[in-house]
């Protein structure tokens, strides 16, 4: 297993057929890298007390939970999670969120997503991987 330190957590909300961030304000947190057969991260966020009612009500009401983290530091590009929520904690006078899931590799879907493109503009062969390594 890998620890890393988490500095920042969105919870994504959908609105009007959008997805928004909801920025978690941390007071510390951890993201587990926890190198099993299912490829699956533990997230773990201690916040507020405040977000109490938030976070119940949102495991309530959804199994799987989409966030974007920053991983060790603010300049990190974000890395997008599917998760559950596993547990909800009152520590002292604040809480401690934790959710376990899966990371989703942004990199390969738009990847996936250029070639897709570029085969339906009609390149093949050599000159689609051509054309690949001059628009990546």
């Amino acid at each position: 297993m890998k620890t890393f330190k988490l500095k920042a957590l969105n919870v994504m909300e959908e609105q009007d057929g959008e997805i928004i961030p909801n920025r978690i304000p941390l007071l510390d947190g951890l993201i587990i890298n926890r190198e099993d057969d299912k490829n699956q991260w533990t997230i773990e966020a201690y916040i507020d007390h405040s977000y109490a009612s938030y976070f119940q009500e949102l495991r309530q009401l959804k199994s799987e939970i989409l966030v974007q983290v920053k991983i060790t530091k603010e300049s990190n590009d974000i890395a997008t999670f599917i998760t559950s929520m596993i547990s909800i904690n009152d520590i002292g006078s604040n809480l401690n969120v934790l959710f376990v899931g899966n990371i989703v590799d942004r990199r390969k879907a738009n990847i996936e997503s250029m070639l897709t493109t570029l085969i339906e503009e009609g390149y093949q062969g050599k000159e689609l991987l051509k054309k690949f390594k001059e628009i990546t």
